[in-house]
């Protein structure tokens, strides 16, 4: 018999899928069709979810219901093939998570691809921790603080992300970006942030 501290943490067990497919809260929800603040709640713990809910959370995920059960082994490794990459678009930017998963993670990369006139918000977004660009195809703007660098295919970037920051893609062709974040404290934050 299953003793309350034995219960598996199902809310904690539904974020950490979620952010190992790469999905945000928003992308979950569409996927589901539950709120936002639904899958919020059911994540933090702060609501039970129904056998329905699981049931339509477990399709958006791809996975058995029985995974939300399921004790985690912990990664230490992962591989990630080059047509697997989870991944979320909006507004003509593409933002693939290159590997997700591991315990305590500080690493958060990713591969983004704007096509020509794309930018990835409307307003500069900051968040803890620094960030890492390289140019990898095309030709980006990038607003940090009060700059605005141009990066060329071999250029980087290397900043604390508390600045206010976003990119654009002003040119007639699409760009290919490396983005890695630090994250703050094992908690992922691009694909929540980085997207409008």
């Amino acid at each position: 018999m299953m003793t309350e501290q034995t219960l598996p943490n199902v809310g904690l067990r539904i974020r950490t899928l979620r952010e190992q497919q790469g999905f945000s809260l928003r992308t979950l929800s569409e996927r589901c069709g539950l709120s936002i603040n639904a899958i919020s709640r059911i994540e933090r713990g702060e609501n039970s979810p129904t056998v329905a809910s699981l049931r339509q959370l477990a399709t958006a995920l791809e996975v058995p219901i029985t995974d939300f059960f399921a004790e985690e082994v912990p990664q230490v490794t992962v591989f990630v093939k080059r047509d697997r990459r989870p991944g979320s678009s909006a507004n003509g930017v593409l933002l693939e998570s290159l590997g997700t998963g591991l315990p305590e993670q500080r690493l958060e990369p990713f591969v983004l691809t704007l096509d020509p006139g794309a930018e990835t918000t409307v307003n500069p977004v900051t968040h803890p921790g620094e960030e890492f660009v390289h140019c990898l195809e095309g030709r980006v703007e990038y607003f940090v603080g009060d700059q605005v660098y141009w990066l060329e295919a071999g250029d980087s970037l290397l900043f604390q992300a508390e600045q206010g920051h976003k990119c654009a893609n002003t040119s007639q062709v699409p760009a290919v970006i490396l983005l890695v974040f630090e994250t703050a404290g094992g908690r992922l934050i691009g694909w929540d942030q980085h997207l409008d």
